[in-house]
């Protein structure tokens, strides 16, 4: 939608007599001549041209003061007038400032080299051309618009101000030469360029000292890691090998109910593989390696290159360190393997580390299963031991009782009482016979005197047979209380018989336990020389160092912008 043009207003002031209206265009044109000389070089140009026609002015210009104001199209019908005698004419016309500037700017819009303002105007009208016509004014502000809306809103507005973009006038001279002076818009143009040129230089600077920074702190290093890697490295050999932890077979045969017969036997053997990892990765068996297979000096060789060689007088932090760099171990609990690899200068002695390695971890093993079925295994023998001397002291307790004593006191004691027990008959057979002759009215003496005889026999051998059975001997038991202590005796052996049986029975269920605890290193993938060697990897190092030089110096450029930042606001 294109805005009319606002166009500030004036007020002009005429005088009633042509005198008058002379000197007030003479007042008009000299306040115009401040205003144009803020609007730039092109109007003061206009003015001095005005003073050169007003200087050629002939001598009866009063009179053609006097004389009364004249319409545009009675001025351009006079053709015999001179250019002189018209421009004054025009100037007498008390023209306003804008409407001259609008006059130029429609002169050379129709192609036309005025030499100022007024001849501008006379130029025109000589081609027939109202330069004050609304339809001629809005046509050329309609046109400044369109030319100047790629420029941006605030280019476009800085277009429709006639005071900013004023055709240049043609100085009044013999040789009527096109104007060197650029104009509004080839200037803008032409400062515009200027800034994308400054902003160019400043940008191919800028790259410039980037590229700068980037070959001094990542292009120069990664070349240096690059050289290094694939020129001075010495190459490595590396031997791989693989081995497991296992327990003994029929090791879940006895907890096959329960839980144990469910787990897996990496599990199981989980805590000594990692164990065993962290024995062959220990400081121990670093020196257990170098004093058995010489790990220091063979890094210490001359024809190794200065980085990775050692020092005659390294430290064995120092010789640990380059163990850990070339002795790499990993253990994968879902497989239960323990992965290992060797690098060195030699494949021979990078496969003799590797086996010297598993032979220390094969005896680590042994010694960790060893500690555990003694222990299981402890316990039960000295269980077996305390019920064998328990047994051994009841049955020479039995063996002491029958040596003091008879062999057999039970039977003696059943002896005594079937002998008790005959003699109890007799006495009564012998009783019932007295009494038998007793209760004759004339007994028989001779027969109850025996009889008596007889009872008084066999009574006191019923009271011997009894106290031998009661009472005890000079310095001995009875034979009741030895009976008893016999049979305390023997049921004291019969329980340290059940004692070490169960002992032993315990010592042969411990065993078996102790063999399910036994532990086996089994080497699944051997170690073998290789014949290339697997290090240095010149091309990934390479990469690696240009990506870790990169990304240092990243950060430290994003950290000086923030901290510039910071300081700058």
């Amino acid at each position: 939608m294109t805005m009319k043009p606002k166009a500030r207003k004036f007020r002009i002031r005429r005088g009633p007599t042509a005198t008058g209206g002379q000197g007030q265009a003479s007042g008009q044109e000299a306040s115009q001549q401040p205003r144009q000389q803020d609007g730039g070089q092109q109007q003061s140009g206009a003015h001095d041209t005005g003073h050169q026609d007003r200087a050629q002015q002939p001598p009866n210009g009063g009179d053609a003061a006097r004389a009364p104001q004249a319409g545009p199209v009675a001025e351009a019908g006079q053709g015999h007038h001179s250019a002189a005698q018209e421009i004054d004419a025009i100037r007498r016309e008390g023209l306003t400032g804008r409407q001259l500037r609008m006059a130029r700017r429609m002169a050379q819009k129709h192609g036309l080299a005025p030499t100022s303002d007024f001849d501008a105007v006379r130029l025109l009208r000589t081609r027939g051309i109202d330069p004050f016509s609304r339809s001629n004014i809005l046509e050329l502000v309609t046109n400044d618009r369109a030319g100047g809306t790629d420029e941006g809103s605030g280019e476009s507005r800085a277009l429709t101000r006639t005071d900013t973009q004023l055709p240049q006038t043609v100085p009044a001279e013999e040789n009527n030469l096109p104007s060197t002076e650029l104009s509004p818009a080839e200037r803008r143009s032409e400062e515009v360029l200027k800034i994308q040129r400054d902003i160019a230089r400043r940008r191919q600077r800028k790259l410039l000292l980037l590229f700068t920074r980037l070959a001094a702190f990542v292009l120069l290093p990664t070349l240096l890691a690059g050289y290094y890697f694939y020129a001075v490295a010495t190459p490595m050999y590396s031997t791989k090998s693989e081995f497991l932890i296992l327990q003994a077979d029929g090791a879940g045969s006895g907890s096959s109910g329960g839980l144990g017969g469910l787990l897996p036997s990496q599990f199981a053997t989980g805590q000594d593989a990692i164990a065993t990892q962290s024995y062959l990765q220990s400081k121990d068996a670093m020196l257990r390696l170098d004093e058995d297979e010489g790990f220091r000096a063979h890094f210490s060789q001359p024809h190794i290159d200065p980085v990775q060689r050692l020092e005659p007088d390294a430290t064995n932090e120092d010789v640990y360190d380059l163990y850990q760099k070339y002795v790499t171990l990993g253990y994968d609990p879902t497989e239960g393997v323990i992965r290992m690899e060797v690098a060195t200068a030699d494949p021979e002695v990078s496969a003799r580390f590797s086996r010297a390695l598993i032979g220390y971890a094969e005896e680590r093993v042994d010694n960790l299963s060893q500690r555990k079925r003694r222990d299981a295994v402890k316990t039960a023998e000295e269980s077996l031991e305390d019920a064998k001397q328990q047994r051994r002291e009841a049955q020479e307790r039995l063996v002491k009782l029958q040596e003091g004593t008879l062999l057999d006191p039970e039977g003696e004691i059943a002896n005594i009482r079937q002998l008790i027990g005959s003699v109890e008959m007799q006495l009564q057979e012998k009783q019932l016979a007295l009494n038998t002759q007793l209760n004759n009215s004339r007994p028989n003496q001779a027969k109850v005197d025996a009889l008596r005889s007889e009872v008084e026999v066999l009574k006191e051998e019923l009271a011997k047979q009894n106290a031998r059975l009661t009472e005890a001997t000079e310095g001995d038991d009875s034979l009741a209380s030895k009976t008893a202590e016999i049979q305390m005796a023997k049921a004291d052996l019969a329980t340290a018989d059940l004692v070490l049986q169960s002992a032993l029975e315990n010592k042969r269920q411990s065993e078996i336990e102790a063999n399910k605890q036994v532990r086996y290193l089994t080497v699944s993938v051997k170690p073998v020389p290789s014949q290339d060697p697997s290090y240095p990897r010149a091309f990934e190092n390479t990469v690696l160092a240009f990506l870790i030089f990169a990304g240092i110096y990243l950060m430290i450029s994003l950290t000086a912008s923030i901290l510039r930042e910071q300081v700058s606001s």
